[in-house]
């Protein structure tokens, strides 16, 4: 159903995607490398990727939550 959504938005509309996995290991999530290349090449055809590395927030904030709930019990 991915790969209809991508299919149906490509050249139409802007799609924005972020994921916590490379493009190299598309393969392995979706199941189906032969899928997931058709979506990568969709996906990177006129596209700008930008690569973030560095720490979660959505950690951080967890990390930041545990460490104070156990402060104050």
């Amino acid at each position: 159903m991915f790969f209809q959504l991508i299919a149906k938005r490509y050249e139409n509309k802007p799609t924005i995607i972020t994921t916590n996995q490379p493009i190299s290991k598309w393969g392995e999530v979706f199941g189906d490398t032969t899928i997931a290349s058709a979506i990568i090449d969709r996906l990177v055809h006129h596209s700008v990727i930008i690569n973030i590395k560095g720490k979660s927030y959505r950690i951080k904030d967890l990390v930041q939550e545990n460490f104070e709930h156990q402060k104050n019990n």
